[in-house]
């Protein structure tokens, strides 16, 4: 079956953006609509759906992607921090995969280059999918309807763990969210917003909150210490950036997360510890901003962040292709 863009808006946005009809009205803002996925490779699209949803990549047979990035809530997992192999609780917050294709690097602190680059960590993460790259490939080797289809995709002979990143990279990057309110809003619908998300929107922008989340994904294109103002209370040992560079500067600088569904991604913060939107917006008024806001504007605030959420990525489920004798078994108990 062809692979199928993930929502309505994804094909009729390409024709638009081509065509240069989208609006131009939100030009003068920090915000800009979400653009349809542009060049995608269709065939490695769908295979890539495929290995997203295919629990056999893990040790245990029973994880897959979708388990920390589930696609019917939000591209998360809604917990504090996601189940991993024989239950070991993993260490920090997951990010949602929805429009993750907008970050400038991938995980909390960007020790991944990009989504493809992404990919390949958690499979072989002991504490995550506990497998490793020789076995995983060991496994879709196994499965004749695989070879076929790498073959078909890739044109090779051979299955590599690169192939498999790139495909599930190529699935991932048709997972964005177009036409929420607020985008209809800004391409001109000016009767999208209430008169309450509007006041919510004029506070985010003055409040400054726009200089760390702007762009189409509303953040995701920097670095930025948590508790540039009041220190961030957590018992998460994560250090954001430090953790990756050893400079005493990125101590707790972390990827600002995008700001997009954000009222499906709960709980909030890397350490999973906040639980509502309305507890985050005080928060980071707080210990970001300086900000105390009063209940009024943390009910504006939070209304226009629901604006934020986009239509969902329809997804048909897979069809695997079965295992057969010569498979690996999964191990879900030793």
């Amino acid at each position: 079956m062809p692979f199928k863009f993930p929502n309505k808006h994804s094909a009729v946005l390409i024709s638009l953006l081509s065509l240069g009809v989208v609006s131009q009205a939100a030009t003068n803002e920090p915000i800009q609509p979400i653009k349809a996925p542009a060049q995608i490779n269709t065939g490695q699209a769908e295979l890539g759906k495929k290995l997203y949803f295919d629990p056999r990549l893990s040790k245990s047979g029973y994880i897959s992607c979708n388990s920390c990035h589930n696609l019917s809530m939000g591209g998360t997992d809604n917990i504090t921090s996601s189940i991993g192999d024989h239950w070991q609780q993993g260490p920090i917050n997951a990010p949602t995969v929805l429009n993750a294709s907008m970050n400038l690097a991938q995980f909390w602190d960007g020790r991944a280059e990009d989504l493809k680059d992404q990919a390949g960590g958690p499979i072989a993460n002991p504490k995550e999918m506990a497998s490793n790259h020789t076995l995983a490939i060991e496994v879709l080797k196994s499965i004749p309807q695989y070879v076929v289809e790498f073959k078909q995709v890739f044109n090779s002979d051979q299955i590599t763990i690169d192939q498999v990143t790139t495909a599930i990279a190529e699935f991932e990057k048709t997972l964005v969210t177009p036409g929420s309110r607020f985008d209809q809003w800004l391409e001109g619908d000016k009767t999208a917003l209430n008169d309450t998300e509007l006041s919510g929107y004029e506070l985010f922008k003055s409040s400054g909150c726009t200089a760390c989340h702007n762009g189409p994904a509303v953040g995701g294109t920097m670095y930025q210490k948590v508790g540039v103002i009041k220190p961030y209370q957590t018992n998460n040992p994560a250090l954001g950036r430090f953790d990756v560079t050893g400079n005493e500067a990125d101590k707790n600088v972390f990827k600002v997360p995008t700001l997009r569904n954000i009222e499906l991604t709960y709980p909030y913060f890397h350490d999973g510890a906040i639980k509502t939107l309305s507890e985050a917006v005080n928060t980071m008024g707080e210990i970001q901003l300086g900000k105390t806001f009063n209940a009024t504007e943390n009910t504006q605030l939070v209304a226009f962040l629901k604006t934020l959420t986009g239509e969902q990525p329809q997804i048909t489920l897979p069809i695997l292709p079965p295992s057969n004798d010569n498979t690996p078994q999964p191990q879900p108990f030793k």
